[in-house]
């Protein structure tokens, strides 16, 4: 038998690389689509051998888009999270980095044209209901991918991408606070339960006995560390209304300290069992937000800021992600921040015909 050949864009996200595909191009049956995915990638293998996943959760992420019914968004995003060694697909979070690459996609594919400069995607966030604008640098008629940013974590420089994002608090787990407590205390460790926008629990590095500063292959090789992370987020998923999350990579957990290099504050994320070499964009985000709560473990380690529009720089492994949060009375009303994208490859992805033949005729 032959090969299915699925039109796909490869493209760089922020951080994260992804396969970025037309809804009408994948099965409409979730399981089959799944396993469709899963071959994409070269799933489970922790090589990502017989795919197009580059071995790291980073590199194995899909985009799932469609023309909006809704009259609040131009296109629909779907994100999936294609576990690397485990056969399995996740759609429990949203990807910040993989959503960067949304709107550049649906201006590639059609689904919305060119209005100058600068063109608005609106984009609607399936996994997590919310609304997110990317302003698409467009001139001359096309995407421009070539410009004088730089993001940490990605070599080189690009055309910058705002993204902005309103009522994102809450998105996964019903409040921005979901636990309804500043701070929450499992296996004695002080924590801060929080989602604004990604589901985090954060940890003062140095109630775990560590200065935060480790590398995140120090910390991959800490087994113990690991153990009691794991612990913890156990507990605290239930608490954060996310149920029984063994088998999810949510809630994110986020070793914080002081800054060292002039931000805000220093992290070291783990999604959900290894060390992140960055952060994610909505991890950062969240981070950013509680470090504005009163009285949570972030707030006492954060350099603190004023006024209604507060950029917080998110220091990790890599660098920093900053992050403009806009209050009003002060509460929190939106957060922005800015990304880079690139496209690497147009055209087909290939996996066995036995497993699916293609969506001819429709």
């Amino acid at each position: 038998m032959g090969q299915t050949r699925i039109p796909c864009l490869l493209m760089r996200g922020g951080t994260s690389k992804g396969a970025y595909f037309l809804a009408r191009d994948l099965p409409e049956q979730h399981v089959l689509r799944d396993r469709v995915l899963l071959a994409v990638m070269g799933s489970p293998d922790a090589r990502q051998i017989d795919g197009i996943g580059g071995g790291d959760s980073l590199t194995s992420k899909v985009a799932i888009i469609k023309p909006s019914a809704r009259a609040d968004a131009d296109v629909d995003y779907l994100f999936a999270q294609v576990l690397v060694d485990e056969p399995r697909v996740d759609y429990g979070q949203n990807c910040g980095n993989i959503l960067a690459g949304v709107g550049p996609f649906a201006i590639e594919r059609a689904l919305v044209a060119v209005t100058g400069d600068i063109t608005p995607v609106r984009i609607f966030m399936e996994n997590t209901g919310q609304i997110a604008i990317a302003h698409v640098p467009t001139p001359e008629g096309a995407v421009s991918y070539s410009g004088a940013a730089r993001i940490d974590g990605v070599p080189g420089y690009a055309a910058p991408l705002i993204v902005e994002f309103e009522d994102v608090a809450g998105s996964s787990c019903g409040a921005l606070l979901p636990t309804g407590n500043v701070v929450d205390l499992f296996d004695g460790v002080e924590v801060t339960c929080v989602d604004n926008g990604m589901p985090v629990v954060l940890i003062r590095a140095e109630d775990l006995g560590l200065s935060g500063y480790e590398s995140p292959t120090q910390l991959d090789a800490n087994s113990e560390l690991k153990a009691r992370l794991e612990s913890i987020r156990l507990q605290a998923g239930p608490s954060m209304n996310l149920g029984d999350v063994t088998q999810r990579n949510v809630p994110k957990m986020c070793l914080i300290a002081r800054a060292q290099a002039g931000g805000s504050l220093s992290t070291r994320t783990f999604i959900p069992h290894r060390c992140h070499t960055s952060i994610g964009v909505f991890g950062a985000v969240s981070v950013a937000g509680a470090c504005l709560i009163e009285g949570s473990v972030a707030a006492s380690v954060a350099c603190a800021v004023d006024g209604e529009v507060r950029q917080l720089s998110v220091e990790h492994p890599t660098g920093e992600f900053t992050v403009e949060l806009r209050l009003r009375n002060d509460r929190l009303i939106s957060c922005g921040l800015m990304r880079t994208a690139r496209l690497l490859s147009d055209g087909v992805v290939c996996i066995a015909q036995t497993l699916w033949s293609g969506n001819q005729g429709r």
